[in-house]
């Protein structure tokens, strides 16, 4: 549901938007809709958004937004990363109220997962 003022959608830049799509249907369960070649949109995952065709990334390091998933298996989903070509780039650590780790998925862009503890 639309709400005024309130955060509706979010993009990022993917270097394969292929990969990507696979990676996160994989993953995370996420369907795609395709709007051309170099833009892909995904829905009903708590924001919507999409991927566009581009050779820059959204990364922590220069200053991007870190957006955050949320697992009631931490373990289980580092093991799904992984195993379909997510790069863990920050263990899993502690810190109050839980545990997270950071991945960047096969475009480069970096994500997170937390869980409580």
């Amino acid at each position: 549901m639309n709400q005024h003022e309130k955060l509706n959608y979010v993009e990022f830049g993917a270097k394969d938007l292929e990969s990507t799509k696979s990676f996160f249907s994989s993953v995370f369960g996420w369907e795609f809709v395709d709007y051309g070649p170099e833009y892909t949109a995904f829905s009903n995952q708590g924001l919507d958004g999409g991927f566009f065709k581009a050779e820059t990334c959204n990364q922590t390091s220069t200053g991007g937004a870190l957006l955050v998933f949320y697992s009631s298996d931490i373990e289980a989903t580092l093991n799904k990363v992984v195993q379909n070509g997510g790069k863990i780039v920050r263990p899993i650590f502690e810190f109050p109220g839980g545990c997270r780790f950071h991945f960047v998925e096969p475009s480069g862009n970096e994500f997170a997962v937390w869980s409580e503890k």
